[in-house]
């Protein structure tokens, strides 16, 4: 694995150049339960949002934070991912909305961060949401903080979990009575699938480059 030092420089050089994308997704691609493909009609009046991926070191490796969230009358109910969220009026930018977002959720000072680039915007036709994922470096591990109404868990993702060659698996989900056969990575006994399966996706590409 890089050193974090390295990590830093690397990803920060590399998030510069042109991503992977949707090369990168195929890998964690939903398909219906007989194997066909699932399309969203994608909407003009899509809203816009923005998560992070927070990298931070401490005895144990390299971690960011994802978050399972609550149970609730909606397509996300109980699913886990980044912390973020929608654009408000009066963020400056997207790297604001995931800063301001990801404090709100798990207590992470925004001035703590140190972002260092981000990955390719990605569609959420589920919810119609427009996600940037915004990617940052904390210097040392924060005091997490679980906002009660939209966090059940805090889930410290390490880092070489979803780099090993097996990290990737496949099962099938029900979502509203929709079933599916969803690539996965399987993390801590945790199932991270669908939008933020294909952000991470991205990611690991780029970092098994380096």
């Amino acid at each position: 694995m890089i050193p974090f030092t390295d990590l830093y420089f690397k990803l920060s050089n590399r998030l510069q150049e042109p991503l992977p994308g949707l090369v990168a997704y195929e890998r964690v691609k939903v398909k219906r339960a007989d194997g066909g493909k699932i399309d969203f009609k994608e909407q003009a009046n899509r809203r816009q949002g923005a998560v992070l991926i927070a990298f931070y070191e401490d005895e144990a490796g390299v971690h960011f934070p994802l978050i399972q969230r609550p149970d609730y009358d909606g397509v996300h109910s109980k699913q886990i991912a980044l912390p973020g969220g929608k654009r408000e009026e009066n963020d400056a930018d997207l790297i604001q909305t995931a800063l301001r977002e990801s404090h709100e959720e798990v207590g992470i000072y925004p001035e703590e961060v140190e972002v260092v680039g981000s990955l390719s915007s990605f569609y959420v036709g589920a919810s119609n949401f427009q996600v940037l994922p915004v990617v940052g470096f904390l210097k040392s591990k924060p005091n997490f903080i679980p906002q009660p109404t939209e966090v059940d868990e805090i889930i410290l993702g390490p880092l070489l979990d979803f780099l090993r060659p097996d990290a990737i698996k496949e099962k099938t989900i029900d979502v509203r009575g929709f079933s599916m056969r969803a690539p996965y990575f399987d993390v801590k006994g945790k199932v991270i699938w669908g939008a933020t399966a294909a952000m991470l996706s991205e990611l690991m590409m780029i970092i098994e480059e380096l």
